[in-house]
């Protein structure tokens, strides 16, 4: 199990304070690991707070990842809360807005590239500067999405950002692999989340959903916690550049 044991690492977790960015910071600290918790508001903090109380090392950060200085001045603050050290970097915060495609609002289409896509690669940037910086292994897990593989409806704003996601996590690993920066993504099936509330609450749309999902059930973020661990291991030291899907066998109907 040694190969599994996150003891002693640093990890940066956006989106970390509900969810699935919620439940794979909390698998990352069950094996050892010490986390930064980024949100986009004062909660995080107080998520933060939670865990520490828990008896795990864990910190809160607010950032607004749609204002790039922000972001940047955030991401050291991060790392000066770590002891400037990072060995892990998960890129789970995201939004999505619903409009029919011919109605869609550019701010909207903005705003969500701008989140789900521009903030991704700055932050892979910051930490891929920092990995070779350190001379040290570091391990980059990006959150693409069922929709990095085909285009939903009325989201086209997420489907064109979650499958720039999935490239963008080709093309770094095809660079940083050899400087030993492994770099994957995990694609979420449908999950049980705030989210995903208005597909749950649609009788029709739920019962569509689950008739396709071999496992007959929504995801919760439990669910992603063994795969994030895994990625963030010495377990995964040859896999990457992986768009690997985490969604009760849906993708295989």
């Amino acid at each position: 199990m040694k190969l599994f044991d996150l003891t002693g690492r640093k990890a940066i977790v956006t989106g970390g304070t509900r969810g699935l960015g919620r439940g794979m910071a909390e698998g990352l600290m069950e094996a050892g690991c010490e986390v930064v918790i980024v949100g986009s508001s004062s909660t995080a903090e107080n998520v933060a707070k939670e865990y520490r109380d828990k008896g795990y090392k864990c910190h809160g950060l607010k950032i607004d990842l749609a204002n790039r200085q922000e972001l940047k001045d955030g991401f050291f603050k991060a790392l000066d809360l770590l002891g400037g050290r990072l060995d892990i970097l998960v890129n789970n915060a995201g939004i999505q807005r619903r409009h029919f495609c011919e109605e869609f609002p550019i701010e909207d289409w903005d705003l969500v590239l701008e989140i789900n896509l521009n903030a991704t690669f700055q932050l892979c940037q910051l930490a891929g500067r920092q990995f070779m910086k350190q001379n040290s292994k570091g391990k980059i897990i990006n959150v693409a999405s069922m929709l990095s593989f085909f285009g939903g409806y009325t989201v086209p704003a997420y489907a064109a950002s979650k499958g720039a996601v999935a490239q963008l996590t080709k093309a770094l690993s095809n660079e940083w692999t050899s400087k030993n920066i492994n770099v994957n993504a995990i694609a979420p099936g449908y999950m049980a989340t705030e989210m995903n509330t208005a597909l749950i609450n649609d009788e029709n749309r739920n019962k569509e959903i689950l008739a396709r999902i071999p496992a007959h059930r929504w995801g919760t973020p439990e669910d992603l916690k063994g795969l994030c661990i895994f990625l963030a291991s010495d377990a995964s030291d040859y896999i990457s550049g992986a768009i690997i899907p985490c969604d009760g066998g849906y993708l295989a109907r």
